[in-house]
């Protein structure tokens, strides 16, 4: 049964200079900016078009008056000198200063700044994404067709949408036919599989997915829930921490998954976030096939990476993430920052490298990715929770805490129960910063982020 969603279908000219604006809120606020610019211009222009016409309007005026007594008795109105000098200068120079007038294009300064802005524009490429945003986000959220048609969000100042239908119809026809075309054919449906890093029950994952997105299916029992603490954590009583502790809530057991509260300002979150944005392009994936990143429509936002040496704020982050967990960072991943875009997603993946994909991180030099550390950087008003389809648990992002989990075993084999996702986010701008960390430089450390729950 098709579903109608109405969305705004102009097609904006196509252009090279920011490619994937509906993967990343945080520049698509850029354009409110843009557009906002050139409503000011349309409006200069328009109020000199206004003032032309006025002057226009005033010279008729006055020219009707006179006419109008001219004709009364043209031969007598002639007679007086004064009045055929004036009729000769008129049609002589003040009638051809009015065509000049009248031909004056007051729309150079709009037209010149539309060209210029232009460039910024987005493209066919994000309306088509923006509009699948759409879809996902009715999909995953179970919402009705009146609902996300009239923009009735949960989100009190959500503008309504307006749109066309038309448009939204074609989009829907052609990802149909495209789906059609790849289910008749059961070879590049494995192969699709395959490339998702799926397992043979894909669909029942997916559907876990998404009731957990939606706060549904969560595994936790009462029982265990009384087994789940607050405590303040000392990072193994590191000199930093035992006057201060960290702020440490047990969030799930079956893996284990803590988060820590307070542990990044706003002050280090805006910095950080200044230190990425000029650098947010399409977050990549690794093609099991080729080894080489490449864009996926399972993974919709943009991402940065930002080094220790370059500004002292991610220096102090990382040693934080040190002395919090008592791994070596030097050999962990530069800390990754990601905004997430239009329903931005990252469908079940694992963090660390399987059996199958040995030289994942061959390049690296530093071994699996042994654990996961995980900022939010902002609250988000709906969706964008990070859930865990096997076990059955979901993870709410909030402003200033993270969330940390090991990736192996002990003995280095892969916790397969740490499958995970990102939520599309049905309303806000979701920031967030991530560490792996690998394996290479823990021999001889002592973990203490987990410690008390071991």
């Amino acid at each position: 049964m098709i579903r109608y969603i109405l969305i705004v279908g102009i097609l904006l000219p196509q252009s090279l200079a920011h490619p994937g604006f509906f993967t990343s809120i945080g520049q698509m606020t850029d354009l409110i900016h843009t557009e906002k610019d050139l409503v000011t211009s349309l409006k200069d222009y328009i109020k000199a078009e206004e003032d032309k016409l006025e002057q226009i309007k005033t010279w008729a005026e006055k020219l009707d008056r006179l006419t109008s007594t001219a004709t009364k008795d043209p031969e007598g109105f002639v007679g007086h000198p004064v009045n055929a000098f004036k009729l000769m200068k008129r049609l002589n120079t003040e009638w051809s200063e009015l065509e000049n007038l009248v031909l004056k294009d007051m729309s150079d300064g709009f037209i010149s700044n539309l060209t210029i802005q232009r460039q910024y524009f987005p493209n066919d490429e994000d309306q088509v994404g923006a509009a699948k945003a759409l879809l996902r986000l009715q999909d995953t959220y179970n919402l009705d067709t009146d609902t996300i048609s009239k923009g009735n969000l949960p989100d009190p100042e959500h503008q309504r949408a307006n749109g066309n239908l038309k448009y939204f119809e074609y989009i829907m026809a052609k990802d149909k036919d495209a789906n059609k075309s790849t289910s008749d054919d059961p070879s590049d449906q494995k192969t699709t599989l395959k490339k998702k890093g799926a397992a043979v029950d894909y669909l029942p994952e997916r559907q876990k997915y998404e009731m957990l997105c939606r706060g549904e299916g969560i595994k936790m029992t009462p029982r265990r829930q009384k087994k789940l603490f607050c405590r303040y954590h000392d990072g193994n009583r590191n000199p930093k921490f035992i006057l201060a502790p960290a702020k440490q809530e047990d969030e799930w057991d079956k893996p284990r998954i803590v988060r820590f509260h307070d542990i990044i300002s706003d002050a280090e979150i805006e910095i950080v976030k200044d230190l990425a944005k000029p650098r947010l392009s399409r977050a990549t994936v690794h093609d099991p096939e080729t080894g080489k990143l490449t864009t996926a429509q399972y993974r919709v936002s943009k991402s940065a990476w930002l080094s220790g040496y370059e500004n002292p704020v991610v220096s102090r982050i990382n040693m934080r993430i040190q002395d919090l967990t008592g791994l070596d960072v030097s050999t962990a991943e530069e800390l990754q920052v990601a905004n997430y875009g239009v329903g931005g997603q990252y469908e079940p993946h694992f963090d660390f490298a399987r059996k199958d994909e040995p030289d994942a991180f061959k390049e690296l030099g530093t071994g699996n990715r042994i654990a996961t550390w995980l900022f939010y950087m902002s609250d988000v008003s709906a969706g964008g929770a990070t859930v865990f389809p096997e076990v059955g648990a979901s993870v709410w992002p909030k402003k200033g805490t993270a969330v940390f989990w090991y990736n192996l075993f002990a003995s280095g084999e892969g916790d397969y129960s740490t499958r995970h996702a990102a939520c599309p986010v049905l309303v806000g701008n979701k920031w967030v910063s991530n560490k792996w960390l690998h394996e290479r430089g823990q021999e001889f450390r002592r973990p203490c982020a987990l410690s008390e729950l071991e």
